[in-house]
């Protein structure tokens, strides 16, 4: 059988399949780091989409332990490479990519140019496409029509940490490097359910957080409600990534879809009123556009101008667009989590 990649303008591209025999169908997009696939396919954000990897070689140093991912398994619907290594080499390696997408039931493809598939995708915009890898019959089926959060989103509450100071964490499709950045600053992180009302919450918190996750943020509306009520109350929040576009949302602001979107983990972003700039993780198709009323653009992207974060002009009400969590990729951006944590007069330990 022939494996290969269908667009949704007719092109097809012949591969070798390297993960499980089977056909799915996706949104294709692209991701341009140069490390971390292990992180970036277990990344929530990721959910229903075919990504390719710009970088030339991948699988070169395998597949590390769980304490290593970004969720419990892998999150894409399928992947595309130009060149897989099946011999890797680094200590923490436990085992080869292709094992592991074979056991997930995740099928791959090794192309000869992801650089031409990536120059058609930022001409043309991401489109929707079929992975040939197996016998089923796919058709394309835009995942974005999809409440994907619900899906990725945890079915129940759960708490980790030791700390005397509580942040609920709604779960939109967290990576989990989130919550060890605020785990080592002493904290207790519960996590609840992406459609909860977390103002009925029975035992006391100082703040709320709006993870990252995939999709169209207008699909998430009892989370934007929610947010309505957080804010009544005076409740500090921070949004990260979905995050930022959910409390733009639920304030007045709208958001759209970009051309192509924002993976990877060297975008530009500047401090507005600065000339500050920071290098940062991101991984969003979509963006806030009209930003609400007593709020101010706190970032905003060096390359394209799109927004990437709003502030309160007055109360603890912050968002960012990348991820200060990053995990691949630059650090630069971590002291959101302690201007956060300032803001909301919470005390914490380093």
């Amino acid at each position: 059988m022939q494996n290969k990649l269908i667009l949704q303008d007719g092109s097809e591209i012949e591969g070798k399949s390297f993960g499980a025999i089977k056909s799915v169908s996706g949104e294709v997009v692209f991701a341009t780091g140069m490390v971390g696939y292990p992180e970036s396919l277990t990344d929530p954000s990721f959910c229903g989409q075919i990504l390719v990897l710009t970088f030339p070689l991948i699988g070169n140093y395998g597949v590390p332990t769980k304490e290593k991912w970004e969720s419990n398994k892998i999150q894409i619907s399928g992947l595309i490479v130009c060149n897989y290594i099946d011999t890797p080499s680094h200590h923490e390696s436990i085992k080869t990519l292709s094992e592991w997408l074979k056991e997930e039931g995740i099928p791959a493809l090794e192309i000869k140019d992801t650089r031409e598939l990536t120059k058609k995708l930022r001409t043309e915009g991401v489109m929707l496409g079929l992975m040939q890898c197996g016998k089923n019959k796919v058709s394309f089926l835009d995942p974005n029509n999809r409440n994907l959060v619900s899906e990725v989103s945890t079915k129940k509450i759960w708490e980790i940490g030791d700390g005397k100071k509580t942040i609920v964490l709604i779960d939109c499709g967290f990576k989990l490097n989130i919550i060890r950045r605020l785990t080592v600053r002493g904290l207790k992180v519960v996590v609840v359910p992406w459609n909860m009302d977390v103002t009925k919450l029975i035992f006391p918190f100082s703040a709320v957080i709006i993870s990252n996750g995939p999709g169209d943020p207008k699909k998430v509306k009892q989370t934007i409600l929610n947010v309505k009520k957080i804010i009544k109350k005076k409740i500090p929040i921070l949004g990260i990534c979905l995050g930022n576009q959910i409390l733009a949302l639920a304030c007045g602001g709208t958001t759209y879809k970009l051309k192509f979107g924002h993976r990877s983990q060297n975008q530009p972003v500047i401090l507005s009123g600065t000339k500050q700039c920071y290098l940062t993780t991101q991984n969003h198709g979509f963006a806030v556009k009209k930003i609400p009323n007593d709020f101010k653009e706190w970032f905003f992207n060096a390359n394209d101008n799109t927004n990437e974060g709003i502030i309160h002009k007055t109360l603890p009400f912050m968002s960012v667009q990348f991820h200060p969590e990053s995990s691949p990729g630059p650090v630069d951006t971590d002291w959101v989590f302690d201007f956060f944590l300032k803001k909301s007069k919470i005390i914490i330990r380093k």
